[in-house]
């Protein structure tokens, strides 16, 4: 499965707006990221090696402040989670979190999402990739920036396995239908959802703090679950 190189490799997985690390969070990458961290290299990693054992592996991309990340794991503590996120009080939030919770399956990358995936994770090693709320780049002429194109589907399914998942969320409905198109047209993916197109939020995801606002304030939200051929 080829990739155009050349359109994709501009794309990056976030836009750095990257606001002071509090006291804790700075704490937390002293001390905490030797354990919990994955260092930057050119070479794929072990994660039986990462994570001491063979298990359901899940990435997530762009966790944010890694809350929803963090309840994941606790409630999933036979599943290992990877979470990359490039914003750093994002990191030390997540790596308090982990300590608070008493966490040993996940670990974390502090990197570009897609030039991780590219030369970091090995093909068919994943058993769901996970991207909630990413930017919407709502802003036509921004359209092209969007993480979700077919260049990163396809490599999406090269890392997943066979029946694995791609589960997204968003809550712009113009970037849903843009997210629904794609997979559509990806003949890596089935989409599981009983009626063609959306699912309902599965209970393994948890509700944000966005995502209780936008609640209140009308806002919908659209989960994609689509499975790896």
């Amino acid at each position: 499965m080829n990739i155009d190189t050349d359109n994709f490799r501009h794309i990056r997985s976030f836009v750095r707006r990257e606001g002071r690390l509090t006291l804790a969070q700075q704490r937390a990458l002293n001390e905490l990221w030797p354990r919990f961290g994955i260092a930057s290299g050119p070479e794929p990693i072990d994660l039986d090696s990462v994570f001491g054992r063979q298990a359901m592996r899940v990435l997530e991309i762009g966790f944010g402040n890694g809350e929803s990340l963090a309840a994941m794991a606790a409630a999933a503590p036979y599943t290992d989670f990877i979470g990359i996120e490039v914003h750093r009080p994002g990191v030390g939030h997540l790596l308090l979190q982990i300590e608070q919770h008493e966490l040993s399956n996940v670990r974390v990358l502090c990197e570009d999402a897609v030039e991780v995936l590219e030369t970091r994770i090995n093909d068919a090693s994943l058993d769901r990739v996970q991207i909630f709320f990413p930017d919407p780049w709502h802003k036509a002429r921004h359209h092209k920036r969007r993480l979700i194109q077919p260049a990163f589907v396809s490599l999406l399914a090269r890392k997943l396995r066979s029946g694995g998942h791609l589960h997204l969320a968003t809550d712009w409905e113009h970037y849903a239908q843009h997210m629904l198109d794609t997979l559509r047209a990806s003949t890596a993916f089935s989409n599981t959802s009983p009626c063609g197109d959306y699912c309902p939020r599965p209970e393994y995801r948890p509700l944000t703090k966005f995502e209780r606002r936008g609640q209140r304030l009308g806002h919908g939200v659209w989960d994609l679950i689509f499975e790896r051929r």
